[in-house]
């Protein structure tokens, strides 16, 4: 059964009640979920690891929530990394991991603010599923990732389709702004709870 955190922030209708779904979730969320056996993190920065190789540069940390990904890149040696979210809540709990070396509150469906190309690479995960980031999400992420860099997102399997994400996909390789160079079959987010819960993962190139 999903956690009443977890429907609070499918509900939201609004940012700003997405903000206080979050910001009222943080003090719990990485006990919640890693209790369930939460691998999107793990899987979703090894991912990125895979297709940036050893590429140095700054990493956005797209929708950090409380740091778990951002937290796994750099024990794999990226950075800076920088957050940003648009909850305050959890990015205090992101800063306490000590992995970051930046954060910006942002809602990232209207814009993000960083230079053009800023970063080699962008993770963006757990933040596409029903009352959460939309699809125009993705232009703003190619918009700040220099050419050649590479970005690893997530979608909810049940969803994404509804949402409008493979059209926007779909604009952004016929615009010529980046390459889709791998994607996953659906697989649990969680090992020991939520059976349903399935996503699965994508790797870009930037154009």
């Amino acid at each position: 059964m999903k956690s009443q955190d977890l429907d609070k922030v499918y509900g939201a209708k609004t940012k700003d009640e997405s903000r206080a779904a979050y910001n009222g979730w943080s003090a719990s969320y990485d006990a919640e979920n890693i209790a369930k056996g939460f691998r999107l993190p793990a899987l979703c920065a090894g991912l990125l690891a895979r297709h940036l190789g050893r590429e140095n540069g700054p990493i956005l940390d797209a929708g950090c929530g409380t740091g778990l990904v951002g937290e796994t890149l750099a024990i794999l040696g990226y950075g800076p990394i920088t957050g940003c979210d648009l909850s305050p809540g959890m990015m205090a709990r992101a800063a306490q991991t000590g992995a970051y070396a930046d954060f910006a509150e942002a809602d990232m469906g209207t814009a993000l603010p960083f230079a053009d190309g800023h970063f080699a690479g962008f993770t963006c995960v757990g933040a596409f599923g029903p009352g959460h980031a939309p699809p125009a999400t993705l232009r703003h992420l190619v918009r700040v990732t220099r050419p050649g860099g590479a970005g690893v997102f997530n979608v909810v399997e049940a969803t994404w389709r509804d949402q409008g994400f493979p059209q926007m996909m779909e604009q952004l390789t016929d615009d010529g702004l980046w390459r889709v160079e791998q994607v996953t079959e659906p697989f649990r987010a969680y090992l020991l709870a939520e059976p349903e819960v399935a996503t699965r993962a994508f790797a870009v190139r930037i154009l």
